[in-house]
């Protein structure tokens, strides 16, 4: 249990910074801190049904997700899925991106004053940073492996001194804690926590449905569940109480809730402290990027035509995506990250993840033949390798999840985005499933 438990920690901590700006972003929307610690923790149960039960397959056959989602939509259409699911990487890959832009322009400001008069100053760190992540990609997995050794550490370093220094500097955690909410009534509280509940949960959509890339490498099938009930919940709850606790403490200082934490290490009035943090935050920033957010995708690129696209030319891809992706609009403020980023991506990936659970469970009770997983011609082939009822109820799903974004009476539907999606599609699926040879 202890190796799957290391996989999984480390796949949850190259999501500190994000699930500290989650948690800050509900506390800037108005959240009480016991409001959005509820809201997380509540979201971190519900997503690991999903987690559980994709993570089945994964410790029972010994497959990653890639092969999984085979069985579901083909051999050759399961690339579908897969550049869904890197597109939204390439989505967090520009957010990191730009973060990583900030922190070098922060540091140059505390280095060079004069540096904040300087024309297109963040958008010449933030190419510069862009540059250095494609550096890391070119040189190759040696590097990458380096980088996931020394960053998750580092982002927690700099969480705990945000929390200490500033809980400190708001007279300790009494007053950060006693903000109170700024809802008025049930209705006004539940406009609100809907849509950020669907965005704690596609927060996780990737990882639900990639996680049988990591409990691949688990002993048992209670060891998995073991490893994730206790690494989930426990540990990202923890992370976002830092962000939560943080920016209320933002609010008693500055007056403002201050949810971007490069933006407010930028107020520290001891410059060196404030350097040594900002580097720290950019290293884990660099690790975050490279092995989460870049390497997945770059493969999925390549798995599309092997022979013209190679592992680097993948990770340009996924590269130049994420620039045309315009972070700096999905980061302007918290509501464009919760209900803009988060809540739309999870209309995409929602619908995948009930298709391959209701394919897994209810068709094929749990039974596959990895040999055919892994060829052409087998019982996966469907049409030329493309099953096009998985393609179909794909496509059913995420036009209900998000259609709620062009037809304004039914933007219900878009604030249970990832839900609505999920139970959508892995319903349609089953149906057209049915007389199918298996």
């Amino acid at each position: 249990m202890g190796h799957l438990q290391l996989r999984f920690v480390v796949g949850c901590d190259e999501r500190v910074y994000s699930t500290y700006m989650l948690a800050s972003g509900l506390i800037a929307g108005g959240m009480s801190w016991k409001e959005a610690i509820g809201t997380i923790l509540l979201g971190n149960l519900i997503v690991l049904i999903p987690m559980l039960l994709n993570a089945h397959a994964g410790t029972k056959y010994g497959i990653p997700f890639p092969v999984l989602v085979r069985a579901s939509f083909g051999v050759r259409g399961a690339n579908v899925p897969a550049v869904l699911r890197a597109l939204v990487a390439c989505g967090w890959f520009g957010i990191q991106t730009w973060i990583g832009g900030q922190a070098i322009f922060s540091m140059m400001q505390i280095l060079w004053p004069g540096a904040r008069t300087l024309d297109g100053g963040v958008w010449i760190c933030f190419f510069a940073f862009w540059a250095l992540n494609m550096w890391v990609i070119w040189r190759g997995i040696e590097m990458i492996k380096f980088l996931e050794g020394v960053g998750a550490p580092f982002m927690l370093a700099v969480g705990l001194l945000l929390l200490f220094w500033i809980s400190n500097k708001a007279g300790g955690f009494g007053p950060v804690l006693t903000t109170p909410s700024k809802f008025h009534s049930t209705a006004e509280f539940m406009r609100f926590f809907i849509p950020s509940l669907t965005g704690m949960v596609g927060f996780w959509a990737t990882v639900a449905l990639n996680i049988p890339d990591f409990t691949r490498y688990a002993r048992s099938q209670k060891a998995q569940m073991v490893g994730q009930a206790l690494g989930l919940p426990a540990a990202m709850t923890l992370y976002s109480f830092i962000g939560v606790a943080v920016t209320s403490a933002s609010v008693v200082l500055f007056g403002e809730a201050i949810w971007d934490p490069v933006q407010l290490l930028g107020r520290f009035n001891q410059p060196v402290v404030a350097l040594i943090a900002l580097v720290a935050l950019l290293i884990a920033t660099l690790n975050t990027n490279v092995a989460a957010n870049v390497v997945s995708p770059s493969n999925d690129f390549s798995n599309l035509r092997p022979s013209l696209i190679s592992f680097r030319t993948g990770g340009l891809i996924t590269g130049v995506l994420g620039v045309m992706m315009m972070p700096w609009k999905l980061m302007s403020d918290f509501s464009a990250y919760i209900f803009g980023w988060l809540v739309g991506y999870s209309g995409l990936l929602g619908p995948i993840a009930g298709i391959m659970i209701a394919d897994y469970f209810l068709v094929r009770r749990s039974a596959l033949d990895v040999n055919d997983l892994y060829r052409r011609g087998g019982v996966y082939e469907y049409a030329n390798g493309v099953n096009y009822r998985a393609i179909g109820a794909l496509a059913a799903g995420i036009v209900i999840a998000l259609i709620g974004l062009v037809v304004p009476s039914l933007r219900v539907l878009y604030d249970y985005a990832w839900f609505i999606g999920f139970l959508f599609s892995g319903v349609v699926y089953v149906v057209l499933m049915k007389g199918e040879k298996l």
